[in-house]
């Protein structure tokens, strides 16, 4: 064992940092095919496995570096400039690429103000949710809110709203 881990951690460390390298810059400049998300999302959890064992590997040489004071300094400016990205924000309450932030605010409509959008009457677009599980109360109901309260899942009442009637 400790020899595939003296031969196999360092490089796969390396191969799947340039992955999530890759993708993580495309998906910050929302270019690339639509699987970058998942890749850099999967693979930078694999990555877990071969940092841990780089760790043990080579576990005296780290601790020399905990005696020193630029590994502490960098552990805290990291945590420190993470920080910020945790912190909420006035006025936003749903975050994620720009198709997503525009469907959630679609959605904080009712059905008939949604209908003209969709080519469809009010009723058409009740009709459809209720296929996704999602009872519309009132008219003038936010589409969220009713998906909200029936507990349907979101992405399946939009599904039902883009899906042509059979």
């Amino acid at each position: 064992m400790p020899s595939l881990i003296n031969r196999y951690a360092t490089p796969f460390i390396t191969g799947l940092f340039i992955v999530s390298l890759v993708s993580g810059i495309a998906l910050f400049f929302h270019v690339g095919p639509s699987g970058f998300h998942g890749m850099h999302e999967w693979l930078s959890m694999v990555l877990i496995l071969p940092f841990v064992l780089h760790l043990w590997k080579n576990w005296r040489p780290l601790t020399n570096y905990f005696k020193r004071s630029p590994m502490v300094i960098a552990l805290a400016v990291s945590l420190l400039i993470s920080l910020p990205f945790l912190m909420p924000t006035s006025g936003e309450t749903r975050k994620g690429p720009p198709p997503f932030a525009f469907s959630h605010q679609i959605l904080t409509n009712s059905a008939d103000a949604v209908a003209p959008l969709l080519g469809m009457t009010g009723d058409d677009v009740t009709a459809r949710l209720r296929t996704a599980g999602v009872e519309i109360s009132d008219p003038n109901q936010p589409i969220a809110e009713a998906i909200s309260k029936s507990g349907a899942n979101e992405m399946r009442a939009i599904g039902a709203l883009l899906t042509p009637a059979s």
